[in-house]
């Protein structure tokens, strides 16, 4: 792996290399940038470092502590982001559909929450690209959203048994489904630069860390891809300050390596730390925050679970946990045939569960103990699961701050309100009935709800205006201009679908237009 020195700048820095920062630091690489990525966490050893044990792997989740708050508080660690080289793509479970293109629109739409500055078209050759890049696998005529222009890389994964049983139930409720995209290999799979991946063993806990590299996270795929074009890669390097020169930009990051202080000297920094920690560290340097939006109009996805028992042995840990997808709630009906009275819509996803993960959401979520618990766990290997992603709108009362109590390094923790709207809980109402319904046509018993929010998203918006959004539509900071953003931060609207995907097309865009930008400037 190349080392830039630390006392001479290099092109940029590109803090966090999850879904935002990966993609766009193998692209400047690939440019001939001198570019270097820091890292909180390590960089893991997948064949080593990733047990097929869930208590083992919790090393790979974000967590240091952050507080919640509001009607609805947040569970962070494995909800939301994670630790090492790849950030949480480490632990995704790989559910990699596109959006569709009015999802880019809700308050055209809708009339509340914000439109994207960019659309469909803008994003599209970049799902293309990245689908081919990782070896998404998916089926071959996709139901919903705009037609493709190219097939999927690889056919579907196998369809595991809660997909199966979702399958039954939505064909006699006359539900469409179909196999869903995962970015997950069905087939062996070579790209020049990162080698040949091995086809997925069908192990289930993909959340835990895949130990063949068969799950396209990035530390196997982009991160490989930039080391080749001369990244380097700084793990265990947690970022406190951005210092500015005299012109207002930022000319050094300050981090700290084995309990010491460094700096790096640099001309552009990508900021690609998540929802959480990007809003934070500008918000503790008093930066890109002219329009009083930074760590402002946090939204997580409505994502109710609803399980049941089966006579069938279903082994919950085995295959891809999000098998089958349904888009027909996409912009739901209601009982007579008109619009639901909730704003945008949701996906329909079988799921998997590792044991740990099944008994604890249980013990939280039905209150069970004792004699009681021993028999709903007993039953673990004949439970399935659905649960929905829907949108969920920004609201005023829903925003990160910097708390009065400090983390193990001294610095603020954050403190995140949320609390879901009207809309959130119509949506999760109309949505509940329905996966209900799908198991009881399915042959479900001791069937149970499990209410959740995921994937925060928001607090750094995008946007046209300087005085609604912290960067433009290409990334870039409105006030530090060689600031970029690149993470779900920067999402105005929470979309009804998985967030990486389009994540990593974003980072691929931003990339693009910063080289574009640097080519006019240079000529």
């Amino acid at each position: 792996m190349q080392h830039y020195s630390t006392n001479e700048p290099v092109d940029a820095v590109v803090i966090g290399t999850g879904a935002g920062g990966a993609p766009l630091l193998a692209r400047l690489a690939k440019a001939g940038l001198k570019v270097v990525a820091l890292e909180a966490g390590k960089h893991w050893n997948p064949a080593k470092d990733f047990p097929t044990d869930e208590r083992a792997q919790e090393k790979l989740f974000w967590n240091d502590e952050r507080l919640s708050a509001g009607d609805d508080p947040l569970p962070f660690g494995n909800n939301n982001s994670g630790t090492g080289v790849g950030g949480s793509t480490l632990h995704y479970t790989a559910y990699t559909p596109r959006v569709q293109p009015d999802d880019l629109r809700i308050r055209t739409e809708f009339g509340v929450g914000e439109d994207w500055p960019i659309g469909f078209d803008e994003i599209e050759p970049y799902y293309d690209e990245i689908e081919h890049f990782l070896g998404v696998s998916g089926p071959a005529n996709y139901p919903w959203g705009p037609a493709r222009k190219r097939s999927y890389a690889l056919g579907p994964l196998p369809i595991n048994g809660a997909g199966q049983l979702m399958q039954k139930g939505c064909k006699e409720l006359g539900i469409q489904t179909s196999p869903a995209a995962n970015a997950a290999l069905s087939a062996g799979y070579y790209q020049e630069g990162v080698g040949h991946r091995p086809a997925c063993a069908n192990r289930g806990f993909c959340q835990a860390g895949c130990n063949i590299g068969a799950k396209a996270s990035m530390d196997v795929t982009y991160i490989p891809l930039a080391i080749h074009y001369g990244a380097e890669i700084r793990p265990e390097s947690f970022v406190t300050q951005l210092v500015r020169d005299s012109s207002g930009s930022i000319s050094e990051v300050i981090y700290i390596r084995n309990g010491q202080e460094e700096r790096q000297k640099c001309r552009f920094v990508f900021l690609c730390a998540g929802t959480i920690e990007t809003p934070r560290l500008l918000l503790l340097n008093g930066l890109a925050n002219s329009s009083g939006q930074v760590g402002r109009n946090l939204m997580a996805h409505t994502a109710l679970q609803i399980w049941g028992e089966f006579d069938d042995d279903i082994r919950p840990y085995k295959g891809i946990p999000g098998a089958l997808i349904s888009e027909d709630t996409h912009r739901p009906k209601d009982r007579n045939g008109g619009p639901a009275d909730f704003v945008g819509g949701y996906l329909l996803q079988s799921i998997g569960v590792m044991p740990v993960t099944y008994i604890s959401q249980m013990v939280r979520a039905r209150g069970l103990w004792g004699q009681d618990l021993k028999r709903a766990a007993t039953a673990y290997n004949h439970v399935a699961g659905i649960n929905i992603l829907g949108d969920c709108l920004p609201y005023e009362r829903n925003f990160l701050e910097l708390s009065n109590e400090k983390d193990a390094r001294g610095l603020p923790k954050p403190r995140v309100f949320f609390s879901n709207g009207e809309s959130e809980e119509r949506m999760t109402a109309h949505a509940n009935k329905i996966m209900r319904d799908i198991w009881a046509a399915a042959g479900a018993k001791n069937v149970w709800a499990y209410p959740r929010n995921a994937h925060v998203i928001g607090t750094c918006r995008m946007g046209n205006d300087p005085d609604t959004a912290v960067v433009n539509a290409e990334g870039r900071s409105f006030d530090i201009p060689n600031l970029y953003i690149s993470d779900n931060s920067t999402f105005p609207s929470a979309l009804s679908v998985n967030p990486a995907l389009t994540i990593m097309a974003l980072s691929l865009r931003t990339a693009d237009r910063f080289l574009e930008r640097q080519k006019r400037l240079d000529s």
